[in-house]
Parts: C-alpha cells; structure tokens; sequence
C-alpha cells in the first residue's frame, strides 16, 4: 500500500517538508481488512482514526433492539472513526464495518497527539476535517428535517453515486432513516 494518496489528501490543506513527513509516516500503521471485518465495535475502546485508502466502510450504531442506523459511509481518501470516543477516551457507540475487502491507514490517539505537538500544523490539518464533517452532518440532519424520503434518495445519488453502487440497498435505506422495503418502492417509482 502506498503512502502517497494520504499524502495528498493532506496537501489539500496543509505543506510538509522532508523530516514532517517522514514522522507522519513513522506514526501510521497500514491494515488491509477483508469484507464483514469489524475495525470498531460498540463498547470496545476507540483507538484509531482510520484512513480509507482503498475500498469501503461503513460506520453504524445498532439500537437496543438490534436495528442498524448507518451513521456514515467512507471511500477511498475519506477519515473515520468514532469520533466523539476517539477524542474523549470513552467506549465507543458505534461499529466499523469493512463493506469490502479494503485498505487502510491507522492513526492512533498518542501517536496524533505526538505529531500535534511536533508539527503544530496538523492540528490546522484535523481542524479543517472536523469543520467539514461537521458542516457535511449538519446538512445531513436538515435534510432529514426537510426533505421527503424521495428527496433524500434523490440527494444521496447526486452526492455518493460511487457508494450508492458498492453498498447494499438496506445500508442506504437506514442511512436515509427509512426502511429497505420503502426504499425498494422510491425505487420503483423512480423508474416509471
């Protein structure tokens, strides 16, 4: 697996130079997982910030009695974790699922806070996530205030048409907070 995608997804926001970057690089861990893996589950400590180099996963939250609410998905140059538990050293709330067989790159928490301290810079770096993640969930939560089910598909396609292929109909179905079955007529609909 190489480094140079990450590095780039880093250069959008911030420059290195030679020694940074060979620290950044001495800090991260490269994983490939295979489909179905579990990165995270509910309860265990959250102890990565994960980079999706390759394939895809998928964040959720299973409720008491066992119905998934797929929080996020994340593809190929996107971050996740549990970000909340990641931050604050608490267990985590939801799961991380590879959706395919994928690779990719791991932070933990010392090793973020370490290169805080040693490239200040990447704290402008993280910040800039953060304010994007926040802004995208934002937008996210005033669409399932104001938007039908139809509209919130419609949405979805126009934003995510590479995962809307790769993700099965009942992970899109309860990241749109409706049900497989609902979504199966909005499509059906949409077709004639």
């Amino acid at each position: 697996m190489s480094h140079e995608l990450i590095l780039k997804n880093i250069l959008k926001h911030i420059d290195l130079n030679e020694e940074e970057t060979t620290l950044f690089l001495s800090l991260i861990k490269f994983k490939n997982v295979t489909k179905k893996t579990l990165l995270l589950k509910s309860g265990e400590n959250c102890k990565y910030i994960n980079y999706v180099h390759s394939g895809v996963l998928r964040a959720y939250h299973l409720d008491k009695e066992g119905r998934e609410s797929t929080i996020m998905f994340a593809a190929p140059d996107w971050w996740v974790t549990d970000m909340y538990c990641f931050l604050n050293g608490k267990p985590a709330m939801m799961y991380i699922e590879a959706l395919e067989d994928s690779g990719i790159i791991q932070l933990s928490k010392e090793h973020l806070e370490k290169l805080f301290y040693k490239v200040p810079k990447f704290e402008r770096f993280f910040r800039i996530l953060m304010q994007n993640a926040y802004t995208r969930e934002q937008l996210r939560v005033i669409e399932n205030l104001s938007l039908t089910a139809e509209e919130r598909y419609e949405s979805f396609l126009i934003k995510y048409p590479h995962i809307a292929k790769l993700v099965a109909q009942k992970q899109i179905a309860s990241y749109l907070g409706i049900t497989p079955e609902f979504l199966s007529a909005i499509k059906k609909n949409k077709k004639t």
